[in-house]
């Protein structure tokens, strides 16, 4: 099993139930495609280093995981059609 971190930029348009809702979603994805997670980090509200979608702020969370090589890329092909999400990234962890 590899260990992995999402990080997983959502938009601040919505209340905070619905990002909530866009979180648990996520981790259902990664769930469902047989990872397990460890840890959510909710990194809060940001300002933006340029402005998306007439964004200048949004909300990052930080997603821990471990889970075989083939989970984060089914994990992204979900993430990446959601509309609260607007950027993502998921790097492999190295062991220490």
């Amino acid at each position: 099993m590899n260990k992995y971190e999402l990080a997983v930029v959502v938009s601040a348009k919505g209340e905070e139930e619905e990002r909530n809702a866009t979180v648990d979603k996520v981790k259902g994805y990664i769930e469902r495609f047989g990872g397990s997670i460890t840890d959510v980090e909710d990194g809060g509200k940001k300002k933006l280093a340029y402005e998306i979608q007439d964004m200048k702020e949004a909300y990052y969370y930080f997603i821990h995981f471990e889970s075989e090589s083939s989970t984060p890329i089914e994990v992204e092909n979900h993430v990446r059609l959601m509309e609260d999400v607007i950027r993502y990234l998921c790097v492999r962890q190295d062991e220490e």
